[in-house]
């Protein structure tokens, strides 16, 4: 059986929307894939009506941008109930917003020194739930600005950038809390990723995740 658990749709920052990510995980060979948007689970009902036809399974999730001692750490939600979920969709209402004044501040700063404009970055979301950096670098690349996502994530968006702008995230330990709290199941996301974005955590907050069942 092949599984992937963690797949982004045009929902978030992927390209495809909800029905495409299932019939292109039918393709690739897969027969369960996740739907892990970034801070939204909107893209849950139009993913599961596409299961039947595409003959894959679906497993309900949601990525989550979380926080911890400046310190980015990604959470992987699985199966929460939306029913009791409000204090959870409260904080990825907060999220979504955060993340929208974030990128009009980066795309202010960047607009300085190079063409480009809000309205460029919300014309290349479209419909996404969740604006984030890979919308504002497509707005980069159709404005000629740079050659593609990658050359932008690599310059203009880099951490070290002097464009790039945080945005306040919670905490990864109060994010478990309202998965579980939702029926759900809380996994670290890219637990190897020592570099990217310096997704690591210290010793202290791995303490404090563990004491909240992020790993039991």
């Amino acid at each position: 059986m092949r599984i992937d658990l963690h797949a982004h749709s045009a929902i978030s920052d992927g390209t495809d929307t909800p029905t495409e990510l299932m019939f292109a995980a039918a393709k690739a060979g897969l027969d369960v894939v996740a739907l892990t948007d970034h801070d939204t689970i909107a893209g849950w009902d139009e993913a599961a009506a596409a299961v039947g036809s595409a003959n894959v399974a679906l497993v309900r999730g949601i990525e989550i941008s979380c926080s911890a001692d400046g310190i980015t750490a990604h959470l992987l939600g699985y199966l929460h109930n939306p029913a009791r979920g409000d204090d959870l969709d409260a904080l990825l209402s907060q999220a979504r917003a955060a993340r929208i004044r974030r990128i009009e501040e980066m795309t202010a700063r960047i607009a300085k020194d190079y063409p480009i404009s809000i309205a460029d970055v919300y014309r290349q979301a479209g419909t996404s739930r969740t604006i984030g950096r890979p919308h504002l670098a497509d707005a980069l690349v159709a404005a000629g600005v740079i050659a593609n996502r990658s050359a932008a994530f690599e310059q203009l968006l880099a951490t070290s950038s002097p464009y790039y702008v945080r945005y306040q995230a919670p905490h990864p330990v109060e994010v478990t809390e309202l998965v579980r709290a939702a029926g759900g199941v809380p996994i670290f996301a890219h637990p190897r990723a020592t570099k990217r974005q310096r997704r690591f955590v210290s010793k202290n907050v791995i303490r404090d995740m563990v004491k909240a069942g992020l790993f039991a």
